[in-house]
C-alpha cells in the first residue's frame, strides 16, 4: 500500500522509540502515509495499524482527533483557517468568509478543478498574527486580509 520510502521512514521513526512502545510513532506513520497518498482512507489507516502492530480503532482515534489528518481527499492546497477567539476577534471569521465566495466551496469541501479545500482550525499558536491561514499543514500565512488572501492564492499554480 505504501511505497518502499514512505515504509522506511516509518521506519526511521519507530526507531526512536523502544519495541514495546511502538504505538508512540503512529502520529508520524499517519503524517507519512498521508504524504504519500494524500489523505487517509480506511484501508490506509488498517494498513498502518498493521505495519505497527496495533489495532485499527487506536490509529483511527489518532486520525480523527487531529485536524492534520484527512479522511477524505483534498485539495492540492489545503487552507485551514484559524477562528478560535482570538483570530476570530482579529477577523479569522471574515477571513474565512472571504475565501469561501472567492473559491465558491464551503468548510471541508474541494473546489471543482481541485485545486483547494477550505477547513476551520483550532488555535495555531500565532495570536499576534491573527488571522492565519495554514497551508498543507506547513506553510503559515499571517495578517490574511482580502488583499493577503488574493496574493496568496495567486501563488498557487
Amino acid at each position: 500500500m505504501l511505497t518502499a520510502d514512505s515504509l522506511f521512514q516509518i521506519d526511521l521513526e519507530l526507531k526512536k522509540y523502544p519495541e514495546s512502545q511502538k504505538r508512540s510513532a503512529v502520529m508520524s506513520a499517519l503524517r507519512i502515509a498521508q504524504s504519500e497518498l494524500g489523505w487517509l482512507s480506511q484501508d490506509t489507516i488498517k494498513f498502518v495499524a498493521g505495519y505497527l502492530g496495533l489495532m485499527p480503532m487506536a490509529v483511527y482515534e489518532v486520525a480523527t482527533f487531529y485536524n492534520m489528518y484527512d479522511l477524505a481527499p483534498r485539495g492540492k492546497y489545503k487552507l485551514t483557517v484559524c477562528t478560535n477567539l482570538p483570530c476570530a476577534l482579529s477577523g479569522g471569521e471574515d477571513a474565512l468568509d472571504y475565501l469561501k465566495r472567492k473559491l465558491s466551496i464551503s468548510i471541508g469541501e474541494v473546489t471543482a478543478d481541485g485545486r483547494f479545500s477550505l477547513h476551520e482550525g483550532e488555535c495555531m499558536g500565532a495570536c499576534g498574527y491573527a488571522p492565519v491561514v495554514l497551508v498543507n499543514n506547513h506553510s503559515m500565512c499571517r495578517n490574511m486580509t482580502p488583499q493577503a488572501i488574493d496574493s496568496m492564492l495567486a501563488e498557487f499554480d
